[in-house]
């Protein structure tokens, strides 16, 4: 199993969690030492932890990693793509792109088409992408998909995690009838994750207040286990183009769904990393 952000948060819980179940699990992310730190602490499990890293901000090191993996791994049974970041200020990375899409909504589908062939080989196997309830909040405006103008925080996140959610759902029907899944999930608002720790003092402050606000956030714990439900349960190896919440699977926004949106958003997504749009 592939796991992208699981040094930290709900990934390093799921990571631990996943290899006490004897999973394999291929970790990335970018601190060396927390990925040691992991590696180090599972020893005792029945499964495996193994540290990759990589930062997923830059496409040269997203297909780096994807033949690092292919010539470490013969088989991948599940590509779970959960990294995730909220930039305090728009900053572009070295291929000119705004951060917080690159890392939230581009990795995930270039990582995915590198790493296609060897889901292929281990079919049945899945794709699995944390998303979140945000994504209702927000809009994707193609005239402006990177907020050239008038740049939010807290909307560029929302709009990222719009885009993974459609991505999700266009993977999906794209791999019809291959053995692969594809579904996302809401793994509740987490308020002790290092989301957004590059985000603007108000965002910080809100988040903080709302994490001592009974009923209010999901513990890391409960996170973890939403995630590990997608990659392990049975019933997520039949359905896919499933968006999860804590009450189950439940419909996204119509700008999620939305089949124009949908292939809209794969084209583009395809030219930024510059491959054709026809697969898989």
């Amino acid at each position: 199993m592939v796991l992208t952000g699981g040094t930290s948060g709900i990934g390093r819980i799921a990571a631990s969690d996943l290899a006490a179940q004897g999973a394999t699990v291929a970790v990335i992310g970018r601190d060396r030492t927390r990925g040691e730190t992991l590696v180090a602490d599972a020893t005792a499990l029945d499964g495996d932890i193994r540290f990759h890293q990589a930062d997923l901000a830059t496409q040269a090191t997203v297909r780096s990693l994807g033949a690092e993996l292919r010539d470490t791994y013969d088989r991948i049974d599940a590509l779970v793509h959960n990294a995730g970041l909220s930039s305090r200020n728009r900053t572009e990375t070295e291929d000119g792109l705004e951060l917080t899409f690159a890392v939230n909504q581009l990795a995930p589908y270039l990582l995915t088409y590198e790493l296609l062939d060897r889901l292929r080989i281990s079919a049945p196997s899945r794709v699995v992408v944390t998303a979140s309830d945000i994504h209702r909040r927000a809009t994707l405006d193609f005239d402006d998909l990177q907020f050239t103008n008038d740049y939010d925080s807290l909307q560029a996140y929302a709009r990222s995690k719009l885009a993974t959610i459609a991505f999700t759902l266009e993977l999906a029907d794209r791999l019809d009838n291959t053995e692969i899944t594809a579904n996302c999930f809401h793994p509740g608002f987490v308020p002790s994750t290092n989301l957004f720790r590059d985000s603007p003092i108000w965002t910080r402050i809100m988040i903080r207040a709302a994490a001592i606000i009974p009923g209010i956030g999901t513990t890391p714990q409960e996170g973890a286990r939403r995630l590990c439900k997608l990659v392990t349960a049975p019933e997520f190896g039949e359905q896919t183009g499933t968006y999860v919440t804590g009450n189950g699977p439940t419909s996204p926004s119509k700008a999620a769904a939305d089949p124009e949106n949908r292939e809209r958003l794969w084209r583009t997504s395809a030219d930024l990393v510059g491959i054709e749009s026809d697969w898989p």
